[in-house]
């Protein structure tokens, strides 16, 4: 994710990790039953759409509506870049929804503070010249800013402008922006909509014009630069016919100068007021929109061990605080990342990352999706029995020429295993918080990138990311992957197409030993193991591997807090013969031929 820093001013962060033994349980007890996958709930029928199946299907200038699942996949959402293109939005709902996708999460912008001219112009971001973004916000021919310092002082000749924040969105608002219509307003400038907001430098927010009047004082102006057409009513519209849930941003907190990867303490207060302005309008819009899933914060921090005064974490729980007044039930989603980078002084331990969890659940937040961190290097996919192997070799960029347990703390699954049990002491304490993972798509590639934007980052391959679904899907309760745009649409076949056309492959997460009957067994937790599946059992020091096959699925009642289409398969095998402490692969073939991308790696317990 790392390249939208550029693009988007979002920010980006480090972590790390630290291995642990899998030890195969027996018999794990399974507190809740799973239920079939229920079809996503579609939006009202067109009135326009043909009312029979065999009429002709409802067109546009983007074309055809079509809501059929063809090839559901492990990853179930995704994030998106804003565009201007309406047609792309119907496109990518399409091919999301197509792959079993049921979650979009938006890209944002950050709010920034800005220096000004003697004359009102807003300064670029380094202060050397007038942005043009800005320029066309001009109120009774002077610029906006100056217009509003004017204003206030006629209200009170103690009033100023102390400070100027922008930012910038393709959405469009309504009258629930404004606390005081008389002096914050909307400018029309050609395709540009202006919103002139106003809040008190001493971080209140009024709930009316009266001193703005009654007393002089500093004010902070924020200067929004939106659209004519409403992007997020868009993106609801589709999600309603879709049956997918969209996770609008909320705006990106300004950075601290000196630190960039934190939030600026200073503009903690002014963020809020945005914040609450722009949830309040949402409240008056979209308060009973089922396809609004939650909001996304994308300030991205590392996980690790953090003070509670962390002035990140103080956004979090600010913005929490303000959507549980105004959006009740509508979960806050953050992304933070991990950097398990052994080499590093600022890398985390799994233990530490585990800490870091419960610092973000404290802040009320709903849904922590971590960034695997793989598709930057930061963290590798193995197993404790792996250790000693080389790096991948598309890491060896990020991590040198060195093994996977020189190279990092742990592995990916260390990690989650240790955020999981993380939630669950969370949870035992009151906190109502979900733990996510967000695969990341990508590989570290200065070669070749999928666009110019993706900068050292190009697509990586379906194969990769069954395994990441591997050492993740056992202790998460979703998997969503950053991100659609550019990685799962570059490149021919794209990753998208490749995901399209792989379906059905064996993806195993989990095994328990299961014995059923007068029968030992194993039971195999993961995605699409049908019965019939071909299961291979190696060790160290076996003469001959064992096979099997699958002789039942979904015998057991399965743990909560599993992804949805997560299912179990049972198959016959005697661990008698297995030595106590060994490292047993498992490896699941479907009974097409296609074999899992990666195979288990269980111990057996003494």
């Amino acid at each position: 994710m790392r390249w939208l820093t550029a693009f988007l001013g979002l920010a980006i962060l480090a972590t790390a990790v630290v291995a642990v033994v899998m030890v195969l349980p027996r018999g794990e007890s399974a507190s809740t039953a799973r239920s079939t996958p229920s079809t996503p709930s579609q939006s009202p029928p067109d009135p326009s759409a043909s009312a029979s199946p065999s009429g002709t299907p409802y067109t546009d200038p983007c074309g055809t509506f079509d809501t059929a699942v063809r090839s559901p996949y492990a990853l179930t959402g995704y994030w998106l870049i804003p565009t201007t293109d309406h047609c792309t939005w119907r496109k990518q709902f399409t091919a999301i929804h197509e792959v079993g996708g049921d979650t979009v999460i938006r890209i944002g912008w950050g709010l920034q503070a800005r220096r000004t001219s003697e004359d009102g112009r807003v300064l670029e971001k380094e202060g050397n010249k007038a942005d043009p973004r800005y320029a066309s916000c001009v109120e009774d021919g002077v610029p906006c800013v100056e217009a509003a310092e004017r204003d206030l002082k006629a209200a009170n000749p103690g009033n100023r402008v102390s400070w100027t924040f922008v930012y910038r969105t393709d959405e469009a608002f309504g009258d629930g922006l404004f606390r005081c219509p008389a002096y914050e307003r909307r400018i029309v400038a050609g395709d540009t909509v202006f919103y002139r907001l106003l809040a008190p430098d001493d971080g209140t927010d009024d709930p009316s014009c009266d001193n703005v009047r009654n007393r002089g004082r500093g004010y902070h102006l924020i200067l929004v630069a939106a659209a004519k057409e409403d992007s997020l009513t868009e993106l609801l519209d589709l999600g309603d016919r879709f049956g997918v849930k969209v996770f609008p941003a909320l705006p990106l907190a300004p950075r601290d100068p000196a630190q960039s990867t934190r939030a600026s303490e200073r503009g903690t207060d002014t963020l809020t007021t945005l914040t609450r302005r722009i949830l309040q309008d949402y409240g008056d819009r979209f308060a009973n929109r089922t396809s609004l899933g939650g909001f996304y914060q994308p300030f991205e921090l590392q996980l690790r061990d953090m003070k509670a005064e962390h002035p990140t974490l103080a956004v979090y729980a600010s913005q929490h605080q303000i959507v549980e007044q105004e959006m009740p039930g509508k979960p806050i989603l953050v992304s933070p990342y991990l950097d398990a980078r052994k080499r590093l002084p600022f890398s985390a331990t799994p233990q530490e990352v585990a800490k870091g969890f419960e610092a973000l659940a404290r802040t009320g937040v709903g849904i922590i999706a971590p960034q695997d961190s793989r598709g930057t290097g930061k963290v590798g996919l193995f197993w404790p029995d792996q250790r000693g192997q080389r790096v991948d070799e598309r890491l060896r960029s990020v991590v040198g020429e060195t093994t996977n347990g020189d190279a990092y703390h742990g592995s990916t699954r260390d990690y989650y295993r240790e955020m999981a049990a993380a939630r669950t002491r969370m949870v035992e304490q009151g906190y109502n918080v979900q733990l996510w993972a967000n695969v990341e798509a990508f590989e570290p590639s200065s070669d070749e990138p999928c666009a110019a934007r993706t900068g050292t980052r190009g697509r990586t391959d379906k194969e990769r990311l069954d395994t990441a679904v591997t050492q993740v899907g056992r202790y998460v309760s979703k998997i969503v992957s950053y991100m659609w745009s550019d990685f799962f649409t570059c490149g021919s076949p794209s990753l998208s197409e490749e995901v399209a056309r792989d379906a059905g492959r064996p993806i195993p997460v989990d095994a328990v030993h299961r014995p059923r009957d007068i029968q030992d067994g194993v039971e195999i937790r993961g995605y699409d193991i049908p019965v019939g599946s071909t299961v291979t059992i190696t060790w160290p020091g076996q003469e001959t591997p064992e096979v099997t096959k699958v002789t039942g699925v979904d015998l057991e009642a399965l743990p909560a807090d599993l992804p949805e289409r997560v299912r179990t398969a049972w198959f016959p095998f005697n661990w008698n013969g297995v030595p106590p402490g060994t490292w047993v692969r498992i490896k699941v073939t479907a009974p097409d031929g296609r074999a899992a991308a990666e195979s288990l790696h269980v111990r057996v317990g003494s």
